[in-house]
């Protein structure tokens, strides 16, 4: 089902905009099922992607799931290798591509900028 970005921000309410901001709960983002916006994990990987896995141990702590770590934005761009960059841009796509997540903080900062221009 495609649908246009524009149309459905259009149809929603403040609530259910200001709801993308706070999240269902810490991985997830609120439904806005009038609309067939289904709730979508994310994860905070400042450096690359990061998940928890579902189960706690007896401490109650969940592991996190194994994953690639990046060197930080500013770390790469002392690099002057755009190539790199492209590289490992694409490389962080693929791996948010496989397992059907956002990285919060760009979905957060994504969301606040398409919202402000309403």
């Amino acid at each position: 089902m495609k649908h246009n970005i524009k149309d459905l921000v259009k149809q929603m309410t403040l609530e259910e905009k200001a709801g993308l901001c706070s999240g269902l709960d810490f991985w997830h983002t609120k439904p806005v099922e009038r609309l067939g916006i289904p709730s979508v994990m994310v994860s905070d990987g400042p450096c690359g992607l990061r998940k928890q896995d579902d189960k706690a141990d007896h401490l109650g702590v969940n592991e996190s799931i194994k994953a690639v770590c990046y060197p930080s934005g500013c770390l790469t761009a002392c690099s002057f290798d755009p190539e790199l960059l492209e590289k490992e841009g694409a490389t962080i796509g693929d791996e948010c591509h496989v397992p059907a997540m956002l990285m919060k903080e760009q979905s957060v900062k994504f969301i606040f900028l398409h919202l402000k221009k309403l």
